[in-house]
C-alpha cells in the first residue's frame, strides 16, 4: 500500500456565505497553513483537521490502495498524481 502526500495549496474563507450561514464568530480554520505537508493511507494523518480529512478520506483511501481510474481519469494520472 502506498502513502498519498497531501499537501495544502490553498485555504479560504467565504466571509459572505459564513454570515449568512454560519455560526457566531466563525472564522477560518487555524489549523494548517499553505505548505502544510501529511501522508496518508487509511488512517488519518497526525496533526490533519478532522473536518478536512473527512472531506477526502475516501479518496486518499482508494489512491493508496492503487486505484487507477479515478474520476474517469479527468484529473488523477495511474500514479495518483494530478494532470
Amino acid at each position: 500500500m502506498k502513502k498519498c502526500k497531501i499537501e495544502i495549496l490553498k485555504t479560504t474563507f467565504h466571509e459572505d456565505l459564513a454570515k449568512e450561514y454560519g455560526c457566531k464568530n466563525i472564522g477560518k480554520c487555524p489549523m494548517h497553513k499553505v505548505g502544510d505537508v501529511f501522508y496518508g493511507d487509511y488512517a488519518k494523518p497526525d496533526g490533519l483537521c478532522d473536518e478536512a480529512w473527512k472531506a477526502m478520506y475516501q479518496y486518499v483511501f482508494a489512491l493508496s490502495h492503487g486505484c487507477d481510474i479515478f474520476y474517469y481519469k479527468d484529473w488523477i494520472d495511474k500514479e495518483g498524481v494530478a494532470i
